[in-house]
């Protein structure tokens, strides 16, 4: 048995860096951790990462004096504990924000199992279900996925209605867990910054501050029930750091007023190793039993180069349509930017080579942000109510985002569009390999269906998830949802489905013949509620790599 150790990809000289930035951040040596006035286990447990024979089990325990303290830790086939396949002991203190992890290893592939945590005054933490993932022949394997949750914008009932499901087998998060913006965004809700006690209300920059904001997250009952009932794998997207960041800063980050980047990235990293079950790798794969590869990746803060800037290209140039074929040719196209960094790429390559060739039906990207093209519609008059116009800078910005389009510069550079050399490096790679590929996709909060196409053949399908709680399409523009959808699909061909206005999750269901993925929608802006609205499926049969309705 192994007890893992709080370790994150963040560098010996980020930490010292950002213990010298202390003061200059309100961070006094002896406070940073967050600290409720609750104490025992405050946040429930949870689990994740798993693999055929082992699992990263979590909880935080702050003892009744702000010390440390040893946790018992007890693993067994059934809820009430008779039979106890292993134990362990776990360590917390304020050095890691009290969150502990263990991870038994030895164990048996493809088992639903029971852990809890013990204090030393007898304590004992609530009861969760964790599952090791299955090896050798399968006949199905489901997945819920998630993605963007931001905990003043709606409520969390896709995690709830996961949660009292039992028919799921592991759940992915894409990414944005949290958000570190500030609490008076546009988009926030008053009554849910207060009631839900989201803390702190200015933005997320130290370590404090983003251990208080995933306290804060976790104790939303909905969130704390999902943990309890499955092991999840989980990445980062941008909002677990700063907005738009890449591997060197952030759309978001000042320094003049926020500090070096890499103390930010430090210190916004550590805290999520801290309260995520899962180990300090920022990329793994997974097999799940001769069905699929599933790989989750990192493209925000390991190697992605930073995202282009077509308004300041366009800026004060004479000829603005050479200006925006000289961009498209040059800085869009160039080979050398990239979203995984060399290293990656080649181990995804590697990687779906050694799926295929080992006779593994379905090769499956869990990822950050969109892989398909998306192109400004021409029409985008249904954007708005009957009887509303755009404003004369929305209608300048559009019509200019419609002509963009005819030269095939897509609407945002955040998403693989922005990187498309290396979008066809990963797809080239599928095709090599002879893949199934399923790209799954966040950060957009919509949701989305896409064939994707690498030179003019079949490449993969995607299928991008909704969000959780974020305001998507809809935060903007209010007009007809289902024009809105139609206008996407008439200028980008690949697009085969889309939703621009509804919150929710996916659950991709995973056989030998086909994959379907289903779009859950549920109330989410102004109701606590696990009443199911609607749903929508579509399905990739094997061998095709074409989406089709199921």
């Amino acid at each position: 048995m192994t007890t893992d150790a709080p370790l994150t990809f963040v560098s010996r000289r980020s930490l010292l860096e950002a213990a010298a930035l202390a003061p200059l951040l309100g961070l006094a040596p002896g406070t940073l951790y967050a600290a409720p006035a609750a104490r025992g286990f405050t946040h429930s447990v949870a689990s994740g990462d798993p693999l055929q024979d082992s699992v990263t089990l979590w909880t935080r325990y702050v003892p009744a004096g702000g010390g440390s303290a040893l946790l018992r830790v007890e693993l067994a086939r059934e809820p009430e504990f008779a039979s106890i396949l292993a134990r362990g002991s776990a360590r917390v203190g304020p050095e890691s924000d009290f969150c502990a992890k263990f991870r038994p290893e030895g164990l048996e592939p493809g088992r639903w199992l029971y852990y809890r945590f013990t204090a030393p005054d007898g304590e004992v933490s609530d009861v969760g279900r964790t599952r090791t993932l299955p090896e050798g022949p399968l006949d199905h394997f489901r997945i819920g996925v998630f993605s963007c949750s931001n905990a003043t914008s709606g409520w969390f009932n896709a995690y709830g209605h996961a949660a009292a499901r039992d028919d799921l087998d592991l759940v992915v998060h894409l990414g944005d867990y949290i958000y570190e913006s500030k609490l008076t965004r546009s988009d926030a809700l008053p009554e849910l910054v207060v009631g839900r006690g989201i803390q702190p209300h200015h933005e997320a920059v130290s370590l404090l501050d983003y251990r208080q904001r995933y306290a804060s997250y976790r104790l939303d009952p909905d969130l704390q029930a999902l943990h309890r009932a499955y092991p999840m794998i989980a990445m980062c997207d941008d909002h677990e750091t700063v907005n738009n960041s890449w591997q060197h800063g952030a759309a978001n980050h000042d320094p003049a007023d926020e500090g070096p980047w890499a103390v930010r990235m430090g210190a916004a990293m550590q805290a999520w190793h801290e309260w995520m079950p899962m180990r300090p790798d920022p990329y793994s794969r997974y097999e799940l039993g001769d069905l699929a590869s599933l790989y989750r990746l990192e493209t925000r803060i390991l190697a992605r180069s930073e995202q282009l800037d077509l308004g300041a290209w366009l800026k004060d140039k004479p000829d603005p349509l050479a200006a925006a074929i000289a961009f498209r040719d040059g800085p869009l196209a160039d080979p050398a930017r990239t979203m995984m960094g060399a290293a990656q790429e080649a181990w995804l390559a590697e990687g779906f080579a050694g799926s295929v060739a080992a006779g593994t039906r379905w090769q499956i990207l869990a990822q950050q942000v969109i892989m398909g093209t998306t192109l400004m519609p021409r029409d985008y008059g249904a954007w708005f109510p009957a009887g509303a116009a755009p404003t004369e800078q929305e209608k300048t910005e559009l019509d200019l985002a419609a002509k963009l389009a005819e030269l095939g510069i897509p609407l945002s550079m955040d998403r693989w569009d922005g990187y498309p050399a290396a979008r066809a490096r990963v797809l080239s790679a599928a095709q090599s390999a002879g893949c199934d590929l399923v790209v799954l996709s966040g950060d957009s909060h919509n949701a989305w269906a896409f064939d994707l196409d690498n030179a003019g053949k079949p490449a993969g399908v995607e299928f991008a998830g909704h969000s959780v709680s974020s305001l998507g399409f809809d935060k903007r523009y209010s007009g007809d949802p289902q024009a809105v959808a139609r206008s996407y699909r008439e200028s980008n061909p690949a697009l085969k489905w889309c939703d621009t206005s509804r919150r929710g999750y996916m659950v991709v269901d995973v056989r030998p013949d086909r994959v379907t993925n289903e779009w859950l929608f549920l109330h989410s802006r102004h109701r606590r509620s696990l009443e199911l609205l609607d749903r929508h499926r579509m399905q990739v049969e094997r061998g095709t790599n074409r989406l089709a309705l199921a």
